[in-house]
């Protein structure tokens, strides 16, 4: 399917899980098959998938869950689930083994009973090289692979600093395991399917109170949640649930996929898929995916900032450069100009949007002499962009595609033009124009 230019909102209203992820994303429809053969090509055993239909507060949703066998069912926290159920239920189960056959089965049933459950199923300890191995051995771009891994070092860095540990000494109790491992995985293939141009993510819903996890009565949301939340800016809005609706592994898809922006002014829906949580909420515990089209020539809204400066020095005026674009600025720049009395000076101007807007002029007003700084509103049309890599003979390396009416336009990114040079005889040129046809080879 071709969603280039198009966005991916996720809306977590009722927070955000991996098992409600991959729902959503095949509710809208990926590949099931391709989901299927990457895990296949884990070589990793010991589950089977459950793919089906639920209810949830009456609202039809896909329900997708790993099961480890033995007929637990997978989940990132060994507490207790207390759930009750008045739907019905279509399942379907795929059997994942290392021998050569596949077990499906289909049947329906309705569930009109209450139940608690604890799961105490013993969790493989890996750390993060492990579960990099495991992915390296996925058939699948190296693109899918990176997000993938890109996922699972943001949960190794929020537990090691949740247990004050390197992070190649964090093995995962929980994370690292086979179900968590299979939602990670599995979301990486589903978003590269759908092949949206960006993803935006709403703010997190959480819930309150404590789980029981493996280390013991932990609060809401739990140390690994929290930590990722504060290291990637997430944010989070409470509510009167009580129990966990953001798990580390939703949390971690949050940060590496959500692209930052906000959602455009006008954008048609052309497509909504739900991924059904395993818990159940005065609300419909939902996750709800949209594929948006902006609409055309959607303008960004932006800030430009401005100060002069007369009496301060060139390193000063480069280090806060360096600061203002390392910080979110989009541009920063310096113009020379003519200030009172004749004197040399300078114009800063910093286009940033708004939610880098006051930290950026923090910095502005930390590291020069002004005393005031300006800022208007502007506006810009954008082409639709989205990051690639490509393979040359050379080594990979990075580019920008962008389309505007359905033409694109490859554009080599520098560091990767760079690094071909510095590894062959190439020149500039020959590496920029060796990238760009490489890129466009790929696209035809």
């Amino acid at each position: 399917m071709d969603n280039r230019g198009k966005i991916l909102y996720l809306e977590c209203n009722s927070g955000i899980s991996g098992d409600m992820t991959v729902g959503a994303l095949l509710d809208l429809g990926a590949d099931r098959e391709r989901l299927e053969r990457a895990l296949e090509s884990l070589h990793v055993d010991g589950y089977h998938l459950h793919f089906g239909r639920t209810k949830k507060c009456g609202i039809d949703a896909f329900d997708f869950d790993v099961h480890l066998e033995g007929g637990e069912h997978g989940h990132e926290h060994e507490h207790a689930h207390e759930h009750t159920h008045d739907h019905e239920h279509t399942h379907e189960h795929a059997h994942a083994h290392d021998h050569g056959h596949e077990h499906t089965h289909d049947h329906e049933h309705a569930h009109d009973h209450e139940h608690g459950h604890a799961h105490a199923h013993p969790h493989v300890h890996r750390n993060l090289r492990d579960i990099c191995e495991i992915i390296d051995r996925m058939e699948e771009g190296d693109e899918v692979k990176a997000l993938a891994r890109r996922m699972f070092e943001i949960v190794a860095e929020a537990e090691s600093k949740a247990h004050g540990l390197p992070m190649e000494e964090v093995h995962f109790h929980e994370v690292g395991a086979v179900d968590s491992i299979v939602d990670i995985v599995s979301t990486a293939v589903l978003l590269a399917d759908l092949g949206v141009g960006k993803i935006i993510v709403s703010p997190l819903a959480e819930g309150r109170g404590y789980v029981r996890c493996q280390h013991g009565v932990m609060p809401v949301p739990v140390p690994a949640t929290a930590n990722i939340a504060a290291a990637h800016g997430l944010e989070l809005h409470f509510t009167d649930n009580e129990g966990e609706m953001v798990t580390p592994t939703g949390a971690a898809i949050a940060a590496a996929v959500d692209c930052g922006e906000k959602l455009p002014a006008h954008y048609t829906i052309e497509k909504i898929g739900i991924g059904a949580g395993n818990k159940d909420f005065q609300q419909a515990n939902i996750l709800r995916a949209m594929i948006l089209a902006p609409r055309e020539e959607e303008r960004d809204t932006l800030w430009k900032l401005e100060t002069n400066v007369d009496d301060c020095t060139g390193e000063a005026l480069g280090y806060t450069l360096e600061k203002l674009m390392a910080a979110g600025a989009l541009d920063a720049y310096y113009t020379a100009i003519q200030m009172k009395k004749n004197r040399p000076a300078y114009e800063l101007s910093v286009v940033c949007r708004e939610r880098e807007r006051e930290a950026l002029e923090e910095i502005i007003f930390l590291h020069t002499t002004t005393i005031g700084i300006r800022r208007y509103a502007l506006e810009r049309t954008v082409l639709d962009r989205r990051p690639a890599t490509v393979e040359t003979p050379w080594g990979p390396a990075e580019v920008k595609i962008c389309g505007r009416n359905g033409r694109e336009f490859v554009y080599p990114e520098y560091e990767s033009v760079r690094r071909l040079c510095e590894n062959s005889s190439l020149s500039f040129q020959e590496a920029y124009d060796a990238v760009r046809q490489a890129a466009e080879g790929n696209n035809a």
